[in-house]
């Protein structure tokens, strides 16, 4: 069950929230959804880029049981910067972009431990697509403890959109990938690089393994399958970290 705090539940009070520049990370929609308000607040999301996800009536009743009237916003907590100016920003600044991008990494647990790993590391945003992401939300806060309010976070509209943009500013693509041969240790990390990480269930998309310019592994002693993916992306930070020498020695 969703925090109420954080959902507006009725055509009405989306609409209204819509209207007042409230944050909003995402709405849920009946898929068969008619009538009244829809088109305003169907173009108003548009205007404002927030993803409508269509989803059975069942799903909208999961989240409250209060008359939601087929549709559910959940309210924002941060402002997604577009990656372009990101990438602007840190090469403006004299840094070497390291980026993380989530593909279909959909659990808030593994989303808040991501962010708290990336930022103990020095990662400068987390990417990821409108689709198939973990909404982000108050009770991240605590997962992450607090490093959620340190990172920037690009929400583009497709993974393909968001490589695309890596790709023409040089920024290299590593995968994490169970098939791969070279393992992550091997890696040169001290180049701008942006480390892709799938969910544990499907890995990355095929779209993301022929983008990639490498794929790694991180080598494992146990015969499970692979790391939890919080745990694997904690590993590959600190990698990135030693490698580009951002931890002194006292």
């Amino acid at each position: 069950m969703a925090n109420p705090k954080n959902i507006f539940f009725g055509r009405q009070p989306v609409l209204e929230a819509l209207q007042n520049d409230v944050l909003i990370d995402r709405i849920l929609i009946y898929h068969g959804i008619s009538g009244d308000n829809v088109g305003e607040i169907l173009q108003l999301a548009k205007d404002m880029g927030v993803p409508v996800v269509r989803v059975p009536n069942e799903k909208l009743d999961r989240v409250t049981r209060k008359n939601h009237q087929g549709m559910i916003a959940y309210g924002g907590i941060i402002e997604y910067q577009p990656l372009q100016d990101v990438i602007s920003h840190l090469f403006d600044q004299g840094e070497n972009p390291f980026l993380i991008l989530l593909d279909g990494i959909t659990d808030v647990r593994n989303m808040g431990a991501i962010i708290r790993s990336a930022v103990c590391c020095g990662a400068h945003a987390i990417v990821f697509s409108e689709k198939n992401a973990a909404p982000i939300y108050e009770d991240m806060v605590k997962t992450s403890a607090g490093a959620l309010t340190q990172m920037n976070f690009c929400r583009e509209k497709s993974i393909n959109v968001a490589l695309e943009t890596m790709k023409m500013n040089g920024i290299k693509i590593f995968s994490s990938d169970l098939n791969a041969k070279k393992p992550l240790r091997d890696l040169d990390m001290t180049e701008p690089l942006c480390v892709v990480l799938g969910a544990e269930d499907h890995g990355i998309s095929s779209t993301t393994r022929k983008a990639s310019d490498e794929q790694f592994i991180i080598p494992m002693v146990g015969e499970f399958d692979s790391f939890n993916v919080s745990v694997a992306n904690g590993i590959i930070c600190y990698e990135v970290m030693t490698k580009r020498g951002m931890v002194k020695a006292k």
